[in-house]
């Protein structure tokens, strides 16, 4: 590609030609991704408990269940370290083909799996290297699909088109809990094999457009200037190690608030009353389906004010809804309950997740952005793995009081990371920008607009 003055003129004010076409082809292998993990997230919290660990008593079947969730987690930092390196190295389509194909068929494999009742302790154990085996590729999934869509938009509208990818997450939550719903009344195993097997239809379409996409624009810049760096895994931990740690604690937030409503909040309804599951199922579809128009909107938002005063109303209702959510589910109420997560889901979580993709982008360098960016995101999210662990345990010792401090808590360690964040997007970046876009500066000044 041409890195003459004037093709960075026309890609700041302009995008890419296929910036749209990137934009949706990310959002498609992010919904896809997210339709697979958060299957396995549902299905832990509703079924796998009683299939895989009969043994065990209600309590600790469910903690051993969510314990192999986190196991999942623990290898997304791993994931996004190997895929990070290999996306700044190599390049980003790659990486995003390969973990939307290695993620499929471990998830299509789920709904093949013997139960403990056939096989015994090996129905457990395979689970578990499943879970290695999705966690692995959703951690190279992340970075690569925001990272397309945030390089191949115009400067001014980073925050927007990087939402877009973002806007994938709910709806692949939304397209998994109907998967749920709609399975619900199936006899025996088949209520959570289906939506298992069902990922193949998505996992289909999300290759197919995938396949079709043109690399980043800013990774062929870089490639044609010989400045690829050599290991930009250990580059971006040596140099922007402060980043990396900002990274993780604004991304704790979100990505607790999510499983600590989503999966442990899901298991804690219906735990009280059986007959609200269909309820809470169909209030976590709602939210989402809400959800992604906040991520849109709030990614649009980030344009216009900046990123970190979105960010950091996000945390402020974080930290003010963690007992009233818990006081709307204790009253059982079918409404309040379809309410708390559209709350949650659809305004919190979304508001936070739409602002990440742009922010997180804006504090590295092109040639190590996708490690560092990946690299914080997907340790907090080996964090956030166990939440719902931990929220059993509090609740069993303290009541609903333990979970819902648990969901403060993890605000305020958000609410920290905002304040401890430089804005990376406001007068002073968008005066830059408009100074490219005339000709009267060095693109190359302000392509990542840092802070």
């Amino acid at each position: 590609m041409s890195t003459t003055i004037d093709d960075r003129r026309r890609q700041a004010e302009h995008g890419s030609p296929n910036k749209i076409k990137t934009a949706i082809g990310s959002a498609a292998g992010t919904c896809v991704e997210n339709y697979d993990f958060v299957a396995y997230g549902t299905a832990s919290a509703l079924y796998f408990g009683d299939v895989f660990f009969p043994e065990s008593d209600p309590v600790v079947g469910t903690l051993l269940s969510f314990a192999t969730l986190g196991v999942g987690f623990l290898m997304r930092p791993i994931g996004g370290s190997v895929g990070g390196y290999l996306a700044d190295r190599f390049g980003r389509k790659p990486v995003l083909v390969g973990a939307l194909l290695i993620m499929g068929i471990a998830t299509f494999a789920i709904g093949l799996l013997p139960t403990y009742a056939q096989v015994g302790v090996l129905a457990p154990a395979l689970l578990v290297t499943i879970r290695v085996i999705q966690g692995l590729a959703f951690g190279a999934e992340w970075g690569g699909a925001v990272l397309m869509a945030f390089e191949h938009a115009p400067w001014r509208h980073r925050g927007r088109f990087a939402a877009i990818p973002q806007a994938g997450n709910p709806l692949g939550i939304a397209l998994a809990n109907i998967a749920f719903l709609s399975a619900a009344s199936l006899d025996g195993d088949w209520a959570w094999r289906i939506p298992f097997l069902a990922s193949a239809i998505l996992i289909g379409v999300g290759l197919f457009v995938r396949l079709r996409l043109n690399e980043s624009p800013e990774f062929e810049a870089v490639k044609a200037s010989g400045k690829v760096v050599r290991n930009p895994f250990l580059t971006v931990i040596r140099e922007d190690w402060r980043n990396i740690l900002r990274v993780i604690a604004l991304r704790v937030v979100e990505s607790c608030a999510y499983y600590l409503t989503a999966t442990y909040l899901l298991s804690y309804i219906t735990k009280r009353n059986e007959a609200d599951r269909n309820i809470a199922l169909a209030g976590v579809v709602i939210a989402s389906v809400i959800a992604v128009g906040t991520t849109l909107g709030a990614g649009a938002l980030t344009d216009r004010v900046g990123r970190r005063k979105v960010y950091l109303v996000g945390c402020i209702l974080a930290i003010a809804f963690g007992i009233p959510m818990y006081l709307m589910a204790n009253t059982g109420e079918p409404f309040l309950i379809i309410l708390l997560f559209i709350i949650g889901i659809g305004v919190i979580h979304a508001v936070l997740t739409g602002t990440q993709g742009a922010w997180f982008a804006e504090l590295f360098n092109t040639s190590t952005r996708t490690s560092g960016a990946s690299i914080g995101y997907q340790v907090a999210a080996s964090i956030a793995g166990f939440a719902p662990f931990l929220a059993v345990l509090l609740a069993n010792s303290w009541g609903w009081i333990g979970p819902a401090l648990f969901y403060v808590a993890v605000g305020i360690v958000g609410l920290a990371g905002v304040l401890a964040t430089k804005e990376t997007w406001g007068p002073t970046q968008r005066a830059e920008v408009d100074a490219v876009i005339r000709g009267d500066a060095d693109s190359q000044s302000v392509q990542a607009a840092p802070a």
